[in-house]
């Protein structure tokens, strides 16, 4: 990048993959060419909070976007996209989803049907591609979210993002 931050020059191997399989980034990045969207994988250390992980970042903690996995009452799931700084409101979110039960699954359900561990998880590459929702305060701007890997983050521009995975656009979040 431009700007001074690191940006991943890192393969699969470097991650924690094996020759024989398509680890987290790898599949970030496959998948995310597959669907026409730019996206830029950068290193970053750990952080202990939102708030000084933007700032590792140089973002604000609503540009980073946490990439949820929520349960519908008939066993499938969805993506549901939330600006770091909010919160799913589980009304709105079952009103556009149009259902009366919605849940948070465990972290080895998550893990399971995405192939991401809590932390890394994006619709980008996920196991399943699962419908994305995405709160409407996103639209317009560039975000980060997971990698698919610890210690990375994903840089998109969230409009492109929102097509590339033909997202439902709504107010979901409190």
């Amino acid at each position: 990048m431009s700007d001074g931050r690191l940006t991943s020059g890192v393969d699969d191997a470097d991650v924690g993959g094996d020759p024989g399989r398509v680890d987290g980034t790898g599949r970030v990045r496959t998948d995310a060419a597959a669907h026409g969207l730019a996206v830029e994988i950068v290193a970053r250390p750990a952080a202990d909070s939102l708030e000084a992980a933007a700032a590792l970042l140089g973002l604000q903690p609503s540009d980073i976007v946490k990439s949820l996995v929520v349960k519908r009452h008939d066993g499938s799931f969805l993506f549901a996209l939330v600006p770091g700084d909010r919160q799913i409101s589980w009304a709105k979110l079952r009103a556009v989803v149009g259902v009366n039960k919605l849940s948070m699954p465990s972290a080895d359900v998550a893990l399971e049907v995405t192939g991401y561990e809590r932390g890394t998880i994006t619709p980008l590459g996920s196991s399943t591609a699962w419908p994305v929702v995405a709160d409407s305060r996103i639209v317009g701007r560039r975000v980060a979210l997971g990698a698919g890997a610890h210690g990375f983050s994903a840089f998109v521009q969230a409009d492109d993002l929102i097509a590339g995975y033909d997202a439902t656009v709504a107010d979901i979040s409190d």
